[in-house]
């Protein structure tokens, strides 16, 4: 499960990194959390990648009234072709999501100790994502999104049996252009990232509420490397 994580570089490092058409700025976010608002890359009307704006918590378009329906903020990257909630995403609204690193807890409830997961250099990641677009009767909209997981690899399984699924940028192409609508097709991409790409660090459990925010919250704690 992911259900938190961040987005620390520059609007310059994203669109260079993801290379979307539009022009976008944004402040550095350390403690992104379920319901808030989050960018993801996907593909405009004319084939263009562009950064937006949507809910993290997916809503499918046949819910009647999101009140009364829990927020679907990851999918199983392995049941998410045929699961009723996720498949027509899956199948014609796949995305990618900006993120630096992301968060888990380990240990005793109560004394969980929470760790960063990114890359040694906390550098860009781009996380498999799912978007919905929801239409109201009374012709209210919201955008929203959920992660695509998968098994954990090696370093992550120490702490965690899932993390999310991590696209590399030969890839971005293939996972998001939909237009032969069959989700065998990027298959492949639904696995767990090589074992050597990321590293864990203790950080402060502060982490855990989510209206903190700043880059203090991941700072290495004890040193801890792992």
């Amino acid at each position: 499960m992911c259900s938190r994580y961040n987005l620390t570089s520059p609007a310059e490092a994203v669109r260079a990194y993801f290379r979307h058409a539009n022009v976008e700025t944004f402040p550095p976010r350390y403690n992104i959390a379920p319901s808030q608002p989050v960018l993801i890359v996907r593909l405009n009307e004319r084939g263009e990648r562009h950064l937006g704006l949507v809910r993290w918590g997916l809503i499918p378009g046949w819910v009647k009234d999101p009140r009364d329906y829990a927020m679907l903020i990851n999918a199983r990257s392995e049941t998410a072709a045929t699961k009723p909630s996720f498949r027509g995403a899956m199948r014609h609204r796949r995305c990618l999501v900006p993120a630096n690193g992301f968060y888990e807890w380990t240990g005793p409830s109560g004394h969980k100790q929470p760790y960063l997961i990114a890359k040694p250099d906390q550098s860009l990641l781009a996380f498999a994502g799912l978007h919905e677009h929801w239409l109201g009767p009374d012709g209210s909209e919201i955008d929203t999104m959920a992660i695509l997981t998968c098994d954990a690899n090696a370093t992550i399984g120490r702490i965690h049996d899932r993390m999310p699924v991590i696209i590399e940028p030969e890839n971005f192409d293939r996972w998001l252009d939909c237009r032969a609508d069959l989700p065998g097709d990027v298959a492949d991409l639904l696995a767990p990232a090589r074992a050597d790409l990321l590293t864990m660090i203790e950080i402060d459990r502060a982490i855990g509420n989510s209206r903190r925010e700043g880059p203090e919250l991941i700072l290495p704690q004890k040193q801890t490397l792992l």
